[in-house]
């Protein structure tokens, strides 16, 4: 494979707005990047506010590895040559973090906000970058020629806000145009290179306004004539860093070996050897990268391959059939059989446990030829003490296998390579080891999936155009209806009636990475019964442009086809359309109040993580058997977690109600108010079924979420979260997990500064859908995420996903409805606390209390200005108060909050009644009957808001003379009554008459409660 080099391609196209500085109300600016130690600028635009460069400027990634690290930086500055000032005005910056970096043919065009160097800047505008990388071959390297001297692009170093660099005058080497400003050298005060600017290597035209050049400034060394010994070295392009030799591979270390006659010594005899009990093992106080879980010890045997082994007919010299048994203790397990090879090659890992380990004092490696019309053959063995058998753990690079003597009876020769260690389940030989826990099946290895990366597909229909119509019909209703996959979208009808239809209509969709399919578009006629098919045609997603703002893209035209089958494209008119994908919006996969990300689309939109979060599977305890083997209940699970784009899944730890995985893994938080989702399943597709079809689902054990947000940071929640499941029987708990979750944040300051910013991307608030599109486009996307994961390998299955985004979230549910309704009455419930506190003052329950609110009372009438300031501190001393019965833990699934320890079985059959329904038509007749029933008491609820309201508008609206003559003449008095007397005496009059002991109460509802209650509404003109 030829070496490549990462280039960083940086398109400067434009800027808006910017800051006049040159003292004549405008700037000539120019633009100077840094990137990874490389520097280089743009030209000068003369007097232009609004400038346009359209220059594409190359760095080199001196490391791709480490690109997401590095930072893009933009720098515009107002060139001071041009202008009155003495220096060179800073006009703004960009940063650009190296994870926002995406590959040709991703990139868009953005303009990004200009940002101040400091508080006392006054910046304003936008600067319009292009950013994207490409990996090209690296040429080879070509001869040195001599140069002439030049400074240096990349050298010396600048300030920011320093004059372009000048290099020595010298008539063979002209200046760099686009040489940085360099701190220590006065600028050369050549004019500033324009539009019209000459090729690289003429000097630049003299400028109207060039000035002579200034004096040193006071202190500063007079420049000396350059001579040969000042003058530079050339300047060179440094060239990318050749790549790391790699040390050879065991595999090409061990070659050489098969020439030697000799081979390694074989091992000693066995010797009695009792494995240390506990969890710790010689060498586990070394730093690993799984902190979070308790360390589980595997003996790993890699079995890599074989050579010169016995043929299975020393006669004929036949090949044998080759296969490795392993023995360790009970446990046998072999590998797969190499057909007809002395030379076999197998390189598979196995895994085995700390149960084995304690069970077994040897390791037996035998070699076999596969019969099948008579008995297997052995071919020799290998014995190793697991005294002697060496420890590894992690940074510990890999044990090299070695080649081994075969030993055994009979026709046994040849030698075997292999590798034994013991290790922890962070070695990076376990993900894909045949592991003893997990039954060594491909459904049960652990795997991390990555969803795809979902796009808005937003399609403009606007008009088309030479349509072939009907000849019958004079009025056509047309319509365009739009196919992407399995999403079918149809415009209105056309408006103005004719052969030249015109629509005008937005339609979106949800697209995802790879394009797969083709946007399908058909006109159809449907003014009679049946459509008919007008014309057709079919775009490719990958011709689609992409945008990352509110931006219009230009429209195109499209020739339409008459059918299907045709192969010869006849021509049926063309249609105008808007095509675009919106990289601004969040493609929402989950429910809105349970999202993990809040991320545009777009890579280049994307802002610097804010910390990590740390995930320790610890296990799982108590679980209920969920199948039946060999007559005994069993339970094969994993874990799933979800967050963000990163799916984890655990191995399946077989036939065992307390598993133990310990399995950590990390992602990175943008935001931290988001949602960690994990789930517990039961395996049913370890026993390799061919027929998917008829393969049975995934259960479900439980569900447990984790909120960020409620975790402090670099704090370590170690807690047991109980597992339930709600089905049509009833709620049922079917064991606990065992979690450790850290938040470890890079700066507080970075995490408090996000609550402050809006939690979509700018387009959600610049462009917003309606709700209901929202939902429809929400569902397509979960409905894409189960597809595309269910296609992995080991495939995530669709019920597992579904379970895990809440697919029927949305779903109508009476146990929901009322769940929902205690928690408005929650909420409401401090208001009413106040209500009733306040009730309790009045009725002198407390006659010390009451003395006090009066004393209270009499402060703030007397001094309002302490009203304000009283009652945040008020609310200040209740959080300060709560904060002892702050939850010491993240919390869990709740029974009583959902309302499912007290739900009826049949409103339980109906929220897991699928739509249509498939219940006897009697059964939901009755739940109809049901639901009517509660909306006319949400009806009359309403219809009581709505009479409340409409009494206030009628206090002023004359539909009751009587009423609105009473309390216009009542308003009057209060008027005239205010201003004669003061305001304060008033307020303290008021406050003490609604404070009044009960003594002075009547029991009958006061006057203006009287009156308000005998206002019309419109209740009576409703039908």
């Amino acid at each position: 494979m030829a070496e490549t080099v990462r280039k960083l391609i940086v398109e400067v196209v434009d800027a808006h707005n910017l800051t006049p500085k040159d003292g004549a109300g405008t700037s000539s600016p120019y633009v100077i990047l840094d990137f990874d130690g490389q520097r280089k600028r743009t030209k000068t635009k003369l007097k232009d506010l609004n400038p346009v460069w359209n220059e594409k400027l190359e760095f080199i990634v001196t490391d791709p590895k480490v690109m997401a690290a590095e930072e893009l930086e933009a720098d515009v500055y107002n060139d001071k040559r041009t202008g009155s000032g003495g220096r060179n005005h800073f006009l703004g910056r960009v940063r650009m973090g190296g994870s926002q970096f995406v590959k040709k043919g991703e990139e868009a065009l953005i303009y990004f906000p200009l940002k101040k160097r400091n508080f006392y800047n006054f910046i304003k505008g936008e600067l319009g970058l292009r950013v994207y990388y490409v990996d090209e071959p690296k040429e080879p390297p070509a001869e040195e020629k001599p140069s002439e001297p030049a400074p240096a692009e990349g050298t010396p170093p600048v300030e920011e806000g320093a004059p372009p660099a000048e290099s020595p005058p010298s008539a063979d080497a002209p200046p760099a145009e686009g040489a940085p400003p360099a701190e220590g050298v006065k600028p050369e005060e050549n004019p500033p290179s324009t539009e019209e600017a000459k090729p690289a290597g003429e000097s630049p035209p003299p400028a109207e306004d060039a000035k002579p050049a200034e004096p040193p400034a006071e202190g500063a060394q007079p420049a000396e004539k350059p001579s040969e010994e000042s003058t530079p070295p050339p300047a060179t392009e440094t060239p990318p860093p050749a790549e790391e030799a790699k040390p050879p591979a065991a595999d090409e270390q061990n070659q050489g070996d098969e020439e030697k006659a000799e081979t390694s010594t074989p091992p000693p005899p066995v010797m009695s050897y009792v494995y240390p009990s506990g969890d710790s093992v010689p060498g586990s106080h070394e730093s690993s990268t799984y902190d979070l879980v308790e360390k589980m010890h595997y003996l790993f045997v890699r079995i890599v391959k074989a050579r010169t082994l016995a043929p299975r007919d020393p006669i004929t010299g036949a090949p044998p059939d080759p296969y490795v048994n392993i023995r360790l203790g009970s446990e046998v397990v072999k590998t797969r059989t190499s057909q007809k090879s002395g030379y076999p090659d197998w390189n598979q890992i196995f895994a085995f446990g700390k149960n084995n380990l304690q069970s077994a004092r040897t390791l037996e490696i035998s070699v076999w030829d596969e019969d099948t019309g008579s008995r297997d053959d052995f071919l020799g063995g290998v014995c190793f003490d697991l005294s002697d058998v060496p420890i590894r753990l992690p940074p510990d690079s890999p044990l090299a296998p070695q080649w081994y003597r075969l030993e055994g009876d009979g026709r046994v020769k040849g030698d075997i390579m292999l590798a034994v260690w013991i290790g922890t389940q962070a070695d990076e030989a376990f993900p894909e080891a045949w592991q003893s826990d997990a039954g060594g099946i491909v459904h049960t290895r652990a795997k991390v999936y990555l969803s795809p990366k979902l796009w808005y597909l937003r399609v403009n229909v606007i008009e088309a155009q030479d349509l072939q119509l009907p000849e019958k019909v004079r009025y056509p209703d047309l319509r365009v209806r739009v196919q992407l996959g399995f999403q079918v979208l149809r415009t209105r009808s056309n408006s103005n009636r004719t052969s030249t239809p015109l629509w005008n209509e937005d339609l979106m969709f949800v697209a995802a990475e790879p394009f797969e399919e083709q946007l399908v578009l058909i006109i159809e006629e449907r003014t009679n019964k049946d459509p008919e098919l007008v014309g057709h045609t079919k775009v490719p997603l990958t011709m689609i442009e992409r945008r990352v703002d509110d931006r219009l893209v230009s429209s195109r035209w499209f020739d339409l086809d008459k059918s299907h089958a045709e192969t010869t494209n006849r021509y049926r008119g063309r249609i105008h359309l808007r095509l675009c994908f919106d990289g601004g919006y969040h493609v929402m996969d989950e429910a809105a109040h349970l999202c993990s990300d809040m991320r545009p689309t777009a890579k280049q939109l994307w802002k610097p993580s804010l910390g990590v979060l740390e995930l320790g599977i610890l296990g799982a305890q108590n679980l209920l058997p969920m199948k039946t083997k060999v007559g005994r209940g069993s339970t094969d699970a994993y874990c799933v977690a979800k967050y963000g784009q990163k799916w984890v899944r655990t191995r399946t730890i077989t036939d065992s109600f307390s598993p133990r995985w310990n399995e950590q893994y990390t992602w990175q938080v943008y935001d931290p108010c988001t949602v960690l989702t994990l789930g517990v399943f039961d395996n049913w597709h370890i026993f390799n079924l061919v027929d998917e079809k008829t393969a049975k689902p995934d259960y479900r054990i439980g569900k447990a979420r984790i909120r960020i947000s409620t975790l402090e940071s670099n704090k370590v929640y170690t807690n047991s979260y109980p597992l339930m499941v709600l089905g049509s029987m009833g709620v049922k708990k079917m064991g606990e997990i065992e979690l450790a979750v850290r938040f470890t944040c890079n700066s507080l300051l970075d995490v408090l500064h996000v609550y402050s910013q809006p939690m979509l991307p700018k387009m959600h608030y610049l462009h917003p859908m309606g709700l209901q599109q929202q939902d429809m486009l929400r569902n397509t996307a979960m409905k894409i995420v189960a597809l595309r994961l269910s296609r992995s390998e080991p495939p995530l299955r669709q019920e597992v996903v579904q379970y895990m985004l809440d697919t029927n979230s949305s779903m109508w549910s009476m146990r929901r409805s009322k769940a929902n309704w205690f928690r408005i009455m929650n909420v409401l419930s401090g208001v009413m606390n106040v209500t009733k506190w306040v009730e309790d003052l009045c009725q002198w329950k407390n006659p010390v209390t009451t003395v006090l609110v009066h004393l209270l009372f009499l402060i703030l009438v007397w001094y309002p200005e302490l009203i304000v300031p009283t009652v945040f501190f008020y609310i200040f001393m209740i959080g300060c108060w709560y904060y002892r019965f702050r939850p010491r833990m993240p919390s869990h699934m709740d029974i009583r909050l959902s309302h499912a320890d007290a739900v009826d079985e049949d409103e339980l059959d109906e929220e897991f009644d699928p739509i249509p329904s498939q219940k006897p038509p009697e059964l939901v007749r009755m739940r109809y009957d049901r639901l009517r029933c509660l909306a006319a008491r949400i009806q009359m609820v309403l219809g009581d808001f709505a009479t409340q309201g409409e009494r206030i508008q009628a206090l002023l609206s004359w539909r009751d003379p009587r009423a609105t003559g009473i309390f216009i003449a009542f308003c009057f008095i209060i008027s005239l009554l205010l201003y004669i007397v003061h305001f304060k005496l008033v307020a303290v009059l008021l406050g003490f008459y609604f404070l009044r002991h009960p003594r002075f109460r009547e029991p009958m509802p006061p006057s203006s409660l009287n009156f308000f209650r005998r206002l019309p509404s419109l209740a009576d003109r409703i039908l």
